[in-house]
């Protein structure tokens, strides 16, 4: 099994993994390698608004008519019934983007440092 790489920056050592490059130190793990917590939570509110409206628009889209064809009445009627199976579904829409954004986001932030990182330094000249 290999060894972890010491590396010094900023006069400090910084231990990594070998196989991936990533931070094997608590304290490297909340320094550069994480999104900001604007960012972060700047992400999941936008992924929940995505979610939540591309969720209640294709429930509605595709419940509603279901509904009609079902239930003889008013249309208050089919809304009243729609409606609540439409509002999970747009929930859960809401709760899976505005989790799996951030994360992703966090994904691509710690796939480029660990490629930043252990990219071999150009050879120098003298």
């Amino acid at each position: 099994m290999a060894e972890p790489i010491p590396r010094s920056r900023g006069g400090k050592f910084d231990i990594r993994c070998p196989h991936c490059a990533g931070p094997l130190t608590k304290e490297m793990e909340t320094s550069e390698w994480t999104v900001a917590p604007l960012i972060r939570d700047s992400f999941s509110m936008i992924g929940s608004a995505v979610g939540g409206t591309a969720g209640a628009f294709y429930g509605f889209n595709h419940a509603m008519p279901v509904v009609k064809r079902w239930i003889k009445g008013p249309m208050w009627v089919h809304f009243l019934i729609g409606a609540p199976p439409v509002m999970i579904f747009s929930s859960g829409c809401a709760g899976l983007a505005g989790g799996s954004i951030p994360a992703l986001a966090q994904l691509a932030s710690s796939s480029y440092h660990a490629v930043v990182s252990s990219s071999p330094s150009p050879p120098s000249s003298s």
